[in-house]
Parts: C-alpha cells; sequence; structure tokens
C-alpha cells in the first residue's frame, strides 16, 4: 500500500505499477459510447499518452487503446493509487501550506469508496460527476499541491492540472473550471466526444469542485424539501403516517431514505440497482428491502396504518411501483401515497441515469451499450408511462413536485404529457422544488453552508454543531422575522437529528441552510474556537453549488425568476470571481450540474479557517458578497421577499449599495405603448 509521501511524488513511472484493472466488488461507470472516428480515437490516445515520458508510452498505449474502446474513456486503470483513499487528517499530508493539505483532504474524501458512486473512474456522485478525467491528472494535482506555496495558484482545466503559476498570499491558491466548452457546441453529443478526448469533463456540482460531503448534504435539502412540502401541498407540521415515493439510492438520492426517517414519515424508493440498495441498507439508511411489489405494498399499508417511520427500499423500476399504486387506486379506491418525486440521475438519461421498465437491469446496461439508439427510445417511453401513473395520481389529493434532475424536462422531450397550458417554457404541470419550496429560501438568502473538520476528530465536529446551534438560537434570542426564525428553528432541530442519526459518510463534515448573517456568525466562531484551541484543526467552509447565488438553471435554481434572465449565466460567473476577490481559497465554476450539461452555470469555493484575523476578515467580506449577490439578483427580478432583505442589508452595511428596480405602476400603460 503506498503513503500519502509516495502519493505526492508525481506519476509512479520507474517501474510502472502493476495494472490491475477494473477491481471486482466495487461498483463501475456504464460503458460510455463516444462514437470517435478512428482519427478522433487515434487523438483521445495521443491526449492521454502525453502525461508520460516516451520510454514507458508504448506499454501504455496498447492498454489505454483497450480502455477507449472498452469503456469509451482512458481512466488510466493502472494508475489508481492502492492507498486506502479517504480523508486523512490534515497533518499527515506532506505539504509546504495548510490550504494545500485541506484540499487534499477534500479530494480524497470525494474519491473515498464510501462516498463516491464509482470510485475507480473517478466519479463522485449523479452517474458522471468526475472529480478528475483520469488518474494521471490526480497523481499530477497531489504533487502540485505538495510542492505549493503561498505564493502560487494551481490551475485546473476540466480535470487538468496546467501548472502552479505566481501569485500573491490574498490570491485563490487553486482556481479550477470544469467543461467550459463554447456555447454553441455545448451539446451532448459533443460532451460525449471531448470526454473521450480528454479535454473537457463533467464536474457535477461539488464532485469537481472538490467539496462533496457525502449524502449528508442531500439528506439536509431533502428534510427541508419533504418538510415544507408538507406545510405548503399538506397543509400539515406532522407527517406521521404520510407516504413519499421516490426512487435513486445512489450518490446523492441515497439520501431520501435517511430523510425520511427523519422527518417522521414513510418513505418508498425505488432502484434498480441491487449494489446501491444493499450499500444504503448496510450502512444503516435504509431500513428495510424488498424485491416484491405484493410485500412493498402491504408493508406501506401495515406503516401508514400504524403511522409507523419506515424508509422502505424496493429493488425494481420506479415505473412498476407507480403503476402498481396506480391499480390500487383504481381497484380498491384507495390513494396510498401523499408526496412524490423522482431523483434518478435524468441528466444522463441515456447513459445511466434513468433505466428503462421494460428491461433488466443487466439488460438495459448491456442495450445501453450495444443499441444506443434502441435504448434511448426504450427510456423515452418508459418515461412517458412514469408520467402517466403520476398523472391519474395527481387526480387525487397527491402531489409531485420535480426535484431538479431534469425528469420533467426529459419527459417533455420524451412526448410525456407533462404540459402546463398557458405557461411559459421553463414551467410544467408539475412544479420545480425550487418554484415552490427552495425558491423562496434563496430569496431570504437561506442555502446550503457547510462546513468540513480537517482533524477528521468526530470531537471536533460535535463542537462546531454547538457553535451553529448556539448561534442560530442567538440571533431567534435576538428578534428576527417569522420567516426567518422558521428557517433557524428547521435547522435547530436539522443539527441535533444529524448527530443523531449518524449521518457522516467520509469527511467529518456537517451542513445546514443559513442566510448571510448566520453564515459570518457561524464562520466567525469556528475560526475563534480554532484560536482557542477548542477545535484541533484549521475547518474547511463551502456550500452546494445549489444556493442563493452559485447557480444559474433555469430549470431549477432560476426557475422562480420570470424577468427573461432565467437563461442568463451573470449571477454564477460574477459569484465565482466575487469569491476569488474577497477570500476564497478556492473557486470552481462549472458547466453542467444537477439537470445536465448545456442547462447549467454554477460555482462554488473553499475557505480554509486556521484561527488567524486574516482568516476571519476573508470569511466576513467572502461570505458577505456569496449570498447577497443572489439576493441582489433575484430583487432587481422583481421578487419582493429579496427586496426587503437587500434593503435591510443596505441599511446595515454601508458598503452595500445596489439599484432598486422600480414596478410598473400602470399596467395599461404598457398596454397602450404596445398598441398597432
Amino acid at each position: 500500500m503506498s503513503s500519502l509521501q509516495e502519493l505526492c511524488s508525481g506519476l509512479p513511472l520507474r517501474p510502472l505499477p502493476e495494472n490491475r484493472g477494473r477491481w471486482a466488488g466495487v461498483p463501475h461507470a456504464p460503458i460510455r459510447t463516444p462514437n470517435l472516428s478512428p482519427e478522433e480515437e487515434q487523438l483521445a490516445l495521443r491526449n492521454a499518452l502525453r502525461y508520460f515520458p516516451p520510454d514507458v508510452q508504448k506499454p501504455l498505449a496498447l492498454e489505454f487503446a483497450q480502455e477507449l474502446r472498452q469503456f469509451g474513456h482512458i481512466y488510466m486503470y493502472r494508475f489508481c493509487p492502492s492507498i486506502e483513499m479517504r480523508a486523512y487528517p490534515i497533518e499527515q499530508y506532506p505539504c509546504r501550506t495548510r490550504a494545500a493539505a485541506a484540499i487534499m483532504h477534500m479530494i480524497m474524501n470525494n474519491l473515498d469508496p464510501a462516498v463516491a458512486q464509482f470510485p475507480q473512474e473517478l466519479v463522485t456522485y449523479g452517474g458522471n460527476g468526475q472529480v478528475f478525467s483520469n488518474w494521471a491528472q490526480f497523481w499530477l494535482t497531489m504533487s502540485y499541491l505538495s510542492k505549493m506555496t503561498e505564493e502560487q495558484t494551481l490551475v485546473m482545466y476540466s480535470g487538468h492540472p496546467l501548472g502552479l503559476f505566481p501569485s500573491s498570499p490574498n490570491a485563490p491558491r487553486l482556481v479550477i473550471t470544469n467543461g467550459m466548452v463554447i456555447p454553441n457546441y455545448s451539446s451532448r453529443t459533443e460532451y460525449e466526444k471531448r470526454f473521450a478526448l480528454g479535454v473537457t469533463m463533467y464536474g457535477q456540482m461539488t464532485a469537481g469542485s472538490y467539496c462533496y460531503i457525502g449524502p449528508q448534504g442531500i439528506v439536509h435539502g431533502t428534510v427541508l424539501t419533504v418538510l415544507n412540502a408538507g406545510r405548503r401541498y399538506l397543509g400539515i407540521e406532522d407527517l406521521a403516517g404520510k407516504v413519499f415515493v421516490t426512487s435513486g439510492l445512489g450518490g446523492m438520492s441515497g439520501a431520501q431514505a435517511k430523510a425520511a426517517v427523519i422527518v417522521g414519515c414513510i418513505g418508498v424508493i425505488a432502484e434498480v440497482d441491487k449494489a446501491a440498495l444493499v450499500k444504503r441498507h448496510r450502512q444503516g439508511w435504509l431500513m428495510e428491502v424488498t424485491d416484491s411489489l405484493d410485500h412493498c405494498i402491504a408493508r406501506l399499508r401495515e406503516a401508514r396504518k400504524k403511522k409507523e417511520v419506515l424508509s422502505l427500499g424496493y429493488h425494481g423500476n420506479v415505473v412498476d411501483l407507480w403503476e402498481r399504486l396506480v391499480h390500487e387506486l383504481d381497484t380498491t379506491g384507495e390513494l396510498l401515497v401523499d408526496l412524490g418525486s423522482d431523483q434518478t440521475s435524468c441528466h444522463n438519461p441515456f447513459n445511466g441515469g434513468y433505466y428503462p421498465v421494460q428491461l433488466s437491469f443487466s439488460e438495459a446496461q448491456s442495450l445501453m451499450s450495444s443499441n444506443p439508439a434502441a435504448f434511448k427510445h426504450l427510456v423515452q417511453e418508459s418515461l412517458r408511462r412514469h408520467v402517466s401513473a403520476i398523472n391519474r395520481l395527481a387526480q387525487e389529493k397527491f402531489f409531485f413536485w420535480d426535484y431538479g434532475n431534469a425528469f420533467l424536462l426529459e419527459a417533455q422531450r420524451a412526448g410525456a404529457d407533462v404540459e402546463k397550458k398557458g405557461a411559459n417554457k421553463m414551467e410544467f404541470r408539475y412544479p420545480s422544488y425550487v418554484q415552490h419550496i427552495m425558491g423562496d429560501i434563496f430569496s431570504q438568502g437561506f442555502g446550503p453552508f457547510r462546513w468540513v473538520c480537517t482533524s477528521g476528530d468526530p470531537q471536533d465536529l460535535a463542537v462546531t454543531d454547538h457553535l451553529a446551534t448556539s448561534v442560530l438560537e442567538k440571533a431567534i434570542a435576538d428578534g428576527v422575522k417569522a420567516s426567518v426564525k422558521l428557517q433557524y428553528m428547521d435547522n435547530i432541530r436539522w443539527i441535533r437529528e444529524a448527530a443523531k442519526h449518524q449521518l457522516v459518510v467520509g469527511s467529518q463534515a456537517r451542513i445546514l441552510y443559513s442566510d448571510q448573517k448566520g453564515r459570518v456568525a457561524i464562520a466567525v466562531a469556528i475560526n475563534q474556537a480554532i484560536a482557542s484551541g477548542k477545535i484541533k484543526a484549521p475547518v474547511v467552509l463551502s456550500r452546494d453549488h445549489h444556493d442563493v447565488s452559485g447557480t444559474d438553471s433555469p430549470f431549477r435554481e432560476t426557475s422562480n425568476i420570470y424577468d427573461g434572465s432565467a437563461f442568463c449565466a451573470d449571477m454564477a460567473v460574477q459569484n465565482f470571481v466575487g469569491d476569488a476577490c474577497r477570500g476564497a481559497t478556492w473557486v470552481a465554476l462549472h458547466n453542467g450540474g444537477g439537470v445536465g450539461w448545456g442547462e447549467v452555470i454554477n460555482g462554488g469555493f473553499g475557505l480554509v479557517l486556521d484561527g488567524t484575523a486574516e482568516a476571519e476578515q476573508k470569511a466576513r467580506m467572502m461570505l458577505s458578497w456569496d449570498v447577497s449577490n443572489g439576493v441582489a439578483r433575484r430583487c432587481w427580478s422583481g421578487n419582493p421577499k429579496a427586496y426587503e432583505i437587500i434593503c435591510q442589508t443596505m441599511q446595515e452595511n454601508s458598503g452595500l449599495v445596489v439599484t432598486l428596480p422600480h414596478e410598473v405602476a400602470d399596467e395599461q400603460v404598457l398596454q397602450q405603448a404596445l398598441r398597432p
């Protein structure tokens, strides 16, 4: 087993490591079908070999060519490290700066087999969310980070470490861009080719920015979403006995089972991949498992009657489950489901993100690579059946929402009946969870704020949990608006439940939803605790890209912006640049994430707190911008809640001056001006 010192020594070349190929017993990414021409295959091979000196290229060329033809991509399996891949305590990394060691800690967490969906293919979550494009890039990045000083910045081009460049101590130590393809060429077909060529990469959101914290992040988002869905659609706070049906137990979607338990409802989650289902069951995130629809329905009925808290995994296709629920409704008159959604990776529907109901899991994987056109036809037919069943249930008191995974968008493209009459092209028959639930939260400046204790010590995480709870409780005691108090109370409950439910998978991390004031206050409290020794090592602050300011996505994060700018990406790009200017340790900007390639621009950051006054100053400055940018944008688009928040923030901070919009006082002015 290699050591961290060896891992930071550069590519192992003399001798070459043993080629152990694909490991047995771990999940692997679906075979890709880039359809390269002979000339493009040669270019892909040439691009891969440029990482290696001439004396080792001949043996590598043969195996890289085989990987390309067999798997559709050159992952360089030979160079997959033998070290146990996990987030090691920060002091164990051989680095010249703590910032670099913190970045290494985060990278290795993203590739931890307990965390990553397809660890050998460097995929963290979402079916194709890459950390790097190949293992050579991993080795070189670790080597660069070990050498980096406080006067250098590492530049990453879609997984490729371009190199260390001179900068200043106040500049980011790392700048990442993923998938920055010129818009006219940012199609799925072009992506498959360019990924196979090794020149671009789909970083999802926090995979390619090294900020994933395991499924805990989406557990929290799902908890808040289901709680608020109960309030909005069912008019209740207590979800006991209510049934939530959905699909997916993978890297992100696996959180749904645990979220159902935390909110106290009955969660029934379908999953076609037995390995994913077994993984969640062994982790304790899934209480029960069945591959029988009859048993699934009987257990659901029993749990409803007893108002049990239950997470039940159904090993099978979710379309079969939805159609069985329709059958029960039509034959018995009993509606067995109250809330529903979907977390298949529909941003990538034809390459393993969505499995058609007509085929078994293994049949689908085979057809996907052998006959992509036939596979696509079956996927779209399955989507139409999927929506048809949901439409029938929605005629009763059942409520469905799109979870931002492009489910309704792909269903529309497949010809499913999801049209909302008289709506704009961002709206469907069922709302995005942003439109009905999270959009109002974003407009108030609340979003997924997170931190990672780089000591790896659970006690440090417990200290941060206590600090965060105390900060929010003090804010409530000092007096806040009712809507803000509700959010703070939900998050105090979340932190207490998170510790109880053992949500840490991988690094010692926590997430909560907070506004600008809360984020800054929590960051300051954590930094002071590091300075006093209550926390033993630096803490990395971060967030999901799915946040107030981080993402421009017309079918998700910005789907409740109606002034025509939902398809513009100025906010996300400005956020990336603004975070870099205000003290972020690293920044990332991505094409794709959530709803898919070419559909979204998003960005994120990492900020290392080390107990210094400089770290506190950076946190105050950067976190304030990171929230107020998006609130100001939503204010300008006409959101009244954002207008109120930005006005209040300007009163408290004389350095903030925002252009405020005026409403059109008389609609007849518009009509008269546009009269033919």
